[in-house]
C-alpha cells in the first residue's frame, strides 16, 4: 500500500480520535466514597453499627451475573425491635444501592434473599435499619473470576 499524504492525514486523525475516546470509556464503578455516601444517606448520618445482621454470599462466585444474597436480622419483629428496612451494597457497582427490602410486623422474620450482579470483586454491605432508628451492617467480599477458574 502507497502512503499518501491524506492516507497519513486520515489515520492520525483516527488514531487521536481513538485515543481520546479510549482516555474517555471507562466502565462504570462508584467509587468507596459513593457507596459511604449512600450507606449515610440511608442511616440519616448514623454510623451502622456490627451485630444482628448476617449477610451470606459466596466467598468466590464463578458467575458474577447471578451472585445469590441472603440477609437476616436478629430481631423479634414487633416494638422497637422491628426491622424497617434493609438495603444491599455493592461497592463496585454504579449505583451502589442494589436491592431494598422493606418489612412489617406481618413479615415475621427479617429474611429477604435475592440475586445480584458483580462485574468484578468487591464487597457487599447489609444495612438494616430498625424501627427505633438504630442500624447495623455486616460486609462480605465477593471474589468474583472471570470464565469460571476459580483463580
Amino acid at each position: 500500500m502507497k502512503l499518501t499524504r491524506r492516507n497519513v492525514l486520515g489515520l492520525s486523525v483516527g488514531a487521536a480520535a481513538f485515543t481520546i475516546a479510549g482516555i474517555q470509556a471507562r466502565p462504570a464503578s462508584a467509587a468507596t466514597e459513593a457507596t459511604q455516601k449512600s450507606i449515610m444517606d440511608f442511616t440519616g448520618g448514623a454510623e451502622p453499627a456490627a451485630g444482628k445482621v448476617s449477610l451470606t454470599a459466596p466467598e468466590i462466585a464463578e458467575n458474577g451475573n447471578t451472585v445469590p444474597v441472603t440477609v437476616s436480622v436478629d430481631s423479634a419483629m414487633e416494638g422497637d425491635d422491628l426491622v424497617a428496612s434493609i438495603v444491599v451494597f455493592a461497592d463496585g457497582n454504579p449505583n451502589p444501592a442494589v436491592a431494598t427490602f422493606h418489612f412489617s410486623e406481618m413479615s415475621g422474620a427479617a429474611l429477604a434473599t435475592t440475586r445480584i450482579r458483580l462485574a468484578k470483586t468487591q464487597d457487599v454491605i447489609a444495612v438494616a435499619k430498625m424501627k427505633d432508628g438504630s442500624v447495623f451492617m455486616d460486609k462480605k467480599q465477593v471474589k468474583v473470576t472471570i470464565g469460571g477458574c476459580g483463580g
